[in-house]
């Protein structure tokens, strides 16, 4: 049997070829499930009544309609000459042939009824063909072989997967769950402080196109992200940490206090510019760009005391441990670096417009308050418990995944960074932490400790066979440490903004890597 997905339409494709097709020991059978909320099962087989199906059957060709609670989509199905569709219950239905050993189906799905013909299994077959040709092509590519690092091979064998996976599940016109399309987590929906790890290596591995897929999404929430930054007393627009397509912030006794997510559309936007600095580029996502920041001005609050801007209270940081702590969290360090970041990129972008700075931005930039350090290293958080040795070590990614800020300082994150190493309990963590650390190690002139962050050993840091980052039996895969893995192994071979000038200076220079690359993009 071969199974094949229309690059561009929903729709796929089978052919199957047995004799037990002739023997009736063998069909296609197609079946509706209804809807369901249940942690790793999108389909619920229990209800059937809950849910309806009708059909429309001519010939070869069945119409069929869905209909669950306000939901409606078409599906149409067409087969080869010699089979027949029974229907076998009241969402089930069977195509069988009696007089040959080959059977051919295209299934389509639709919000509206189908007009024309639908295409057949070797059309089908082609377009994907000529679609994954020119992905593997027109993408970048690294080449690990010559390396005498037995670790080369697994990692090339990451990367092309992960390049793969991220494609099929993470370059829609939304930003997708954690999980992607193959179980559901979280009630199938999204979250946007993931969104940076699902999409930002698109970007890197010279796939633009599949980033830009997803922004559009958001300016369709920015009027219910600018709701809720006026109804919460700010300016400008507060996106949300878990949504559906709707872009509604889901109730949570912790989404709601994240606010790591919000500079992540200037990260997005400065990308885009990056790879086509145009006037265009400036005018088509100036608004997203200039609303964010102005709800990131305006969400600091003034110290008076101490004369600084502060993060929080009430905030919870990346790293979630601190979840119990916040109405008294403040300034976590990633999130103060990344602010800092996020305006002054804003900044730019009003001077690329012929825009005058704006001064309100740059109060808050000049005054954000600097990060905590005790005992010569960055903190979690500035207010006790200070840092809480589980979850994400996020304070490293202050200097890795955001570019350097007159906050962070290199010979302070070094010794974080040790601490770290020696201090994390790492079955705590998540998959995309090891990246991001190989990000800072990378940044910080230690390529050795960038390549030891990619393969520790960690429970959570396990790549199956089939190139899905496995964390659990409750969470099988975990696709933002597939594109994590991939944004640090692409800053690692092209490099970033002012690092050292030799080839793939985020890899050992001591003769065990040879890296080769093509196409590849600079990490800001």
């Amino acid at each position: 049997m071969l199974t094949v997905c229309h690059p561009k339409q929903d729709l796929i494709a089978v052919h199957l070829d047995s004799p037990l097709l002739e023997q009736g020991q063998l069909a296609i059978s197609l079946k509706f499930p209804y809807g369901s909320t249940e942690w790793g099962k999108a389909a619920d087989w229990d209800h059937p009544d809950r849910h309806t199906t009708q059909h429309r059957i001519e010939g070869r060709q069945a119409d069929l309609t869905r209909v669950l609670d306000a939901d409606r989509y078409c599906v149409r199905a067409a087969w080869s000459a010699g089979g027949e569709i029974q229907v076998r219950s009241q969402h089930e239905y069977e195509i069988t042939r009696r007089d040959g050993e080959s059977l051919e189906i295209v299934v389509a799905f639709s919000p509206a009824e189908f007009r024309g013909v639908l295409p057949g299994f070797d059309e089908v077959r082609k377009a994907a063909a000529d679609h994954w040709s020119g992905f593997w092509t027109r993408g970048a590519a690294i080449d690990f072989s010559g390396s005498s690092d037995p670790r080369a091979g697994e990692l090339e064998r990451r990367v092309v997967l992960s390049q793969y996976l991220m494609a099929v599940q993470c370059a829609g016109s939304s930003p997708p769950q954690e999980t992607g399309l193959t179980c559901n987590s979280w009630y199938g929906k999204s979250h946007l402080e993931m969104h940076w790890w699902h999409g930002v290596h698109f970007a890197l591995w010279n796939r633009l196109e599949l980033l830009e897929k997803s922004l559009p999404w958001y300016e369709s929430i920015l009027p219910a992200a600018k709701a809720t930054a006026s109804m919460q007393g700010y300016e400008g627009a507060r996106w949300p940490k878990m949504v559906g397509p709707d872009g509604r912030e889901s109730p949570s006794n912790v989404g709601v206090f994240l606010i790591w997510q919000q500079p992540h559309p200037i990260y997005y936007a400065e990308l885009c510019y990056r790879a086509h600095p145009s006037r265009e580029t400036l005018d088509r996502y100036q608004q997203i760009v200039f609303e964010t920041a102005e709800f990131m001005a305006s969400y600091p609050t003034w110290d008076e005391a101490n004369h600084r801007y502060v993060l929080g209270p009430a905030m919870i940081p990346a790293q979630e441990s601190y979840g119990s702590d916040k109405a008294r969290n403040l300034n976590p360090t990633f999130e103060l670096a990344y602010w800092h970041w996020g305006l002054e990129t804003a900044q730019k972008w009003r001077q690329r417009l012929g825009l005058e700075r704006e001064p309100k931005w740059d109060n808050v930039i000049q005054g954000l308050s600097r990060p905590n350090v005790r005992e010569g290293v960055y903190t979690g958080i500035e207010t006790p418990p200070y840092t809480i040795s589980r979850d994400h070590p996020s304070m490293l990614a202050a200097y890795g995944f955001v570019p350097p800020t007159p906050l962070i300082d290199p010979n302070v994150m070094m010794r974080t960074y040790d601490r770290v190493v020696q201090t994390w309990d790492w079955p705590s963590t998540w998959g995309w932490d090891y990246p991001m650390m190989a990000m800072t190690a990378a940044r910080l002139g230690e390529p050795e400790k960038a390549v030891d962050a990619l393969f520790m050993d960690s429970p959570k840091n396990r790549w199956l066979a089939n190139g899905h980052n496995y964390q659990s039996a409750r969470l099988p895969l975990y696709l933002p440490g597939n594109g994590g893995l991939l944004t640090a192994v692409a800053m690692m071979a092209a490099g970033w903004d002012g690092c050292p000038d030799r080839p793939a200076p985020g890899f050992p220079d001591n003769g065990t890597w040879k890296v080769r690359w093509e196409g590849l993009q600079r990490l800001p």
